[in-house]
Formats: structure tokens, sequence, C-alpha cells
């Protein structure tokens, strides 16, 4: 993954989030990290009261949303219109939920953009780390925002490595990526658009968009495996001469 593809503009669509001005002037998402807090209390200050509830402190939340009561939020937080936040979420502060997402059963967040449609629905954790439109983490995938032995974390590339200067950083996930159930994103992960990862996975580094992650050193180009399928998939038997029809 080029270090080009990890800009802000390869990763997300801006014009899905309700942060998009955070993004202004950055060329890598993980430079917003340290300004969320703050973004948070400025921008809901300006959301109408027609149809924001500010609840508590520095806590706005949609009229359209849906918190369930077991769910916890401390602010500053931004809960979007029409999304779910569900039993037992907890929400530790600086924190904003896109249009349309949904937060999950015990699933907790601390310092992140959730882009709208963003689904983190079932037992995750997603700290200091951005979720591009309809991404999606699988039951139990976490992102691990700290690195055993304290260091700044580096984000590597084929190109050269790039200093963050940030001690915690998650994971930036793409629009549309999906992340198999139970892995791990370790930190300084970043993972283009539209790609896959495998359930189990421990995932470390860049994976390039429209790639499926299957292993560290076994990372497949989706155009390249669908062209690889359509050749090598055996004809289906006529009707009527029996055996086992192929679906790939």
């Amino acid at each position: 993954m080029s270090m080009k593809g990890l800009t802000v503009k390869e990763l997300y669509t801006l014009e899905e989030t309700i942060a998009k001005d955070i993004f202004e002037g950055v060329t890598y998402p993980w430079e917003v990290l340290p300004k969320i807090s703050e973004f948070i209390l400025r921008l809901g200050q300006t959301l109408p009261e027609e149809e924001y509830d500010k609840v508590g402190e520095d806590v706005w939340i949609a009229k359209s949303a849906k918190v369930f009561e077991s769910a916890y939020i401390h602010g500053p937080a931004i809960i979007g219109k029409n999304a779910e936040v569900r039993q037992c979420a907890f929400i530790r502060g600086n924190a904003i939920v896109g249009e349309g997402a949904v937060v999950g059963n015990s699933t907790e967040l601390k310092n992140v953009i959730l882009f709208n449609k963003v689904q983190v629905p079932h037992y995750n954790y997603v700290g200091d780390s951005i979720l591009g439109y309809k991404a999606h983490m699988g039951a139990g995938s976490i992102t691990s925002n700290v690195k055993s032995d304290k260091k700044l974390v580096v984000v590597k590339t084929p190109e050269g490595n790039i200093e963050t200067g940030i001690k915690k950083f998650g994971a930036m996930l793409g629009d549309e990526v999906e992340v198999g159930c139970g892995s791990v994103l370790n930190p300084g992960t970043v993972i283009g658009r539209n790609s896959n990862v495998y359930p189990l996975s421990s995932v470390r580094g860049c994976v390039p968009s429209d790639s499926i992650y299957k292993g560290q050193d076994n990372i497949v180009v989706k155009e390249a495996r669908k062209v690889e399928t359509e050749q090598e998939a055996p004809e289906a038997p006529e009707k009527g001469k029996g055996g086992l029809k192929v679906v790939k």
C-alpha cells in the first residue's frame, strides 16, 4: 500500500460524516485523533435544537437516534440521526457516531469517528480509530490502540515508515471495509476501501484497497481473485448427467 493510499482522500467519503470539517488541511487521517474532543465541543454548540437534544454534560443525541437505557455515554460525544446505541454499550467520550450507525451490545468506544452507517454491533472495542462509511466490524473484533512497549506508533509502508508522533492509535478503516469476527487490528493498522479481513486475523501494517486479507503474507487483490476463480471453476454438469454443481 503506497503512502498515497493512506490519505484521507483515498480512504474516506467526507460527505458521509458530520465531522467533515475536522479533516480540512489534513493529509493522513490519524492527524485528527488529538483534535476530536475539541471539535465535538465546538460542533455540538452549532447543532440545531429541533434535531438534537443535549443530554448531560457535552453529549448531543439526535432526536431520531435510539439509545437503550442501559447504554452509557460520557461526553464529549455526538450521536447522529437514526443511529442506534444498544444495550450496555459503553461510550467513554470523544466519540462521533454517524447517521444510521450501530453501536452494539457491550461495544466500547473511545476517541473515535464513526462515519455514517458504520456497524460495530457485537462486543467490539474501538479506540483512537476512524471507521469510514459503511465499515463493519464482526463480532468480537477489536482495535488494539497501544503498543506493548508503549512507544509511539509508526505506520509502515513499502515506501518507508511514517512517524505519527502518537502513542494511542488503533486503526483507520476506509469506506466499506469488512473485518471478520474475532480479529485484532494492531496499533497503526490502515485498511483501504472495500477490503475484507478474514475472521480471527491479527492485522498489522497496511492493507491495500479492494483486497482480501487472509494473513500477513497472504493478501489477495479482489479483481485478480475474481479472474482466477472464473478461469479455474469447472463447468457444471449437464442437466440429468449427475454430479455436483460448483458454485463459487
